[in-house]
């Protein structure tokens, strides 16, 4: 039989059926633990929801069109020109004509290849949306998820909620835009090891993003950097948040 403490995230994303709902709210009603986490979770879950916040990440057609920008197209493969040589007048005329039509499809064929290539970033773009969708639905609704929560120093709020079970964070970030020439960055922690979680774009300071790897780390930190990034944390630190 499910451990029904195990529900919480389900219940808050409205995804038990009536019988399971039932039995949660008799639950709710006996377990402060649950009734808290579930108020967590829905405070998270309105919060992805929110408008203002951007679901998938504002920068992630950006990365998407990046990644196909690096990826060599073949472009429409054109005849190859006839040796040049004496020819009778008619067929100097015919050339002409053709040469006429050969530039029509030319162009024609490059609108096409170009409608083909836009074509592919937006599918591309629009499979890693549902990706991404999909793996922060996951967070939510496992079992194990937990919410952990602070503010930033100067100023803003990050909620991470993480599930060991999925290795998958999601991070949603509300802060002042960073000083110029700085961009936010995340770090997680096992021990005293700080690891690089992500790197925001410039300008990106309202932000949702899954990240990877959560399982077994102790804490996620916030910090500035400059733009791109940094090996290592600088001081002082924005947010650092438990995740044990």
């Amino acid at each position: 039989m499910t451990d029904i403490h195990t529900l919480a995230g389900a219940y808050a994303l409205d995804a038990l059926d009536e019988l399971e709902r039932a039995a949660f709210d008799r639950h709710l009603r006996e377990c402060a633990a649950c009734a808290t986490e579930v108020a967590e979770l829905r405070e998270a879950a309105a919060r992805l929801a929110d408008p203002t916040w951007s679901v998938p990440p504002p920068a992630l057609r950006d990365r998407v069109l990046a990644d196909i920008g690096r990826t060599r197209q073949v472009g429409p493969e054109l005849p190859r020109p006839a040796r040049r040589g004496a020819a009778p007048r008619w067929r100097r005329f015919a050339a002409a004509a053709a040469v006429v039509g050969l530039a029509t499809a030319g162009g024609a064929a490059g609108a096409f290849a170009w409608q083909q290539r836009e074509l592919r970033q937006e599918r591309a773009v629009l499979a890693a949306t549902r990706a991404e969708a999909a793996r922060m639905q996951a967070v939510m609704t496992a079992p194990d998820a937990r919410v952990h929560g602070g503010d930033l120093a100067g100023g803003g709020r990050i909620t991470v909620v993480v599930s060991a079970r999925e290795n998958l964070g999601v991070v949603v970030l509300a802060a002042p835009p960073a000083e110029a020439g700085k961009v936010y960055q995340y770090w997680m922690l096992d021990g005293a090891r700080p690891v690089s979680a992500a790197v925001l774009a410039s300008g990106e300071h309202h932000s949702t993003r899954v990240l990877a790897g959560v399982q077994g780390m102790e804490s996620f930190g916030v910090t500035v950097e400059p733009a791109g990034g940094s090996p290592t944390p600088s001081l002082p630190v924005r947010a650092g948040i438990p995740l044990v």
